[in-house]
């Protein structure tokens, strides 16, 4: 059989070896499809798997947030247009003696609802953190509050500091106590309220302290009881300064939340809770918003209360972050 071999140009036989692809600059061949598209996987995957959290994000809260603040320049009325007037709702904000009540309000429920609150999750979580019966029970036991809803507790405080029938005006006046108006008055109506926000939260606390307590090394008790330390000078010396930045983080979040209060002095006041009494003598700032927005039907000015609330927030973080690095730095860290 005669096989045809077709010469090159110059008169020489073909290759036998099949052609290679070119060379970059460098020398280097060129990857392969399949090489970019492991390439592209490798680096699109990662935001493939977070995407759907940054969606839902934009459309649910960074959306939101930028409306409010567009809603905020503007005089906005219940089923009506806007008109843009600029900062005047914050002008409002400013000389509203309302307002400037609700923030103090804020202030002082968060005070006096945190500071209680804190203090006696650190004195429980140091009891449940030693070797004790029942300790699996207790545990379990002190979060039951935060996991009971807040109309239940607050329908239960309600009648708890009822003027008329209460059960604590009862011991009151067993003790020689006078009669107290647990809703009309300012303190004792911001006293109840915070009551129920400590009995909520506590326990929640409670077990993010003895979480940090458990990670203390125990090297560091036995060499205090050593030097003769007792469980009181323990604490103080040894399991404070080693829970502090948690001790940090609860007070920065229990701050955010006692600004954002508002379901207990709603359902505390009844038919009068969103104005926060009678007087407004416990009207946070989230009744405040709600009240302008959905009571006197100025959107614009609930939308600037938000903003405010918001920069109050971001204080805050600030704050927290002063704290920390100033810790940081005291710990040689």
């Amino acid at each position: 059989m005669a096989t045809s071999v077709r010469a090159t140009s110059d008169g020489s036989p073909p290759s036998s070896r099949p052609a290679q692809r070119p060379s970059t600059q460098d020398g280097s061949r060129p990857p392969g499809w399949r090489t970019r598209l492991y390439r592209f996987d490798t680096k699109a995957s990662p935001y493939a798997y977070v995407a759907p959290f940054f969606i839902v994000f934009a459309a649910f809260g960074l959306f939101p947030l930028i409306y409010t603040g567009y809603l905020s320049l503007q005089q906005v009325e219940l089923g009506a247009h806007g008109k843009w007037i600029g900062f005047d709702n914050y002008t409002a904000l400013w000389n509203s003696p309302f307002f400037w009540k609700a923030l103090r309000n804020t202030f002082t429920l968060g005070v006096i609802s945190t500071v209680p609150q804190l203090m006696m999750a650190l004195g429980i979580a140091h009891l449940l953190n030693y070797k004790m019966r029942g300790r699996s029970f207790f545990r379990v036991a002190i979060l039951a509050p935060y996991a009971t809803s807040v109309a239940a507790a607050t329908l239960v405080f309600i009648q708890l500091f009822n003027p008329d029938y209460g059960m604590i005006n009862q011991l009151l006046g067993h003790i020689g106590a006078g009669h107290i108006d647990w809703e009309s008055s300012k303190w004792p109506a911001q006293i109840a309220i915070s009551s129920i926000v400590t009995w909520r939260w506590t326990g929640y606390n409670a077990l993010i302290y003895l979480a940090a307590m458990q990670a203390v090394p125990h090297d560091l008790y036995e060499a205090a009881a050593l030097d003769g330390a007792s469980r009181w000078r323990q604490f103080i010396n040894v399991t404070i300064p080693s829970i502090r930045p948690t001790i940090l983080f609860t007070i920065i979040v229990s701050t955010i939340g006692a600004t954002q209060l508002f379901g207990e002095p709603l359902m505390y006041g009844g038919g009068v809770g969103i104005t926060g009494g009678t007087d407004h003598q416990y009207q946070t700032l989230s009744l405040y918003m709600y009240d302008q927005g959905w009571n006197v039907g100025e959107l614009g000015r609930a939308s600037a209360v938000a903003w405010v609330m918001l920069l109050i927030l971001l204080l805050i973080g600030a704050a927290n972050l002063l704290v920390a690095r100033a810790n940081r730095r005291k710990l040689g860290g």
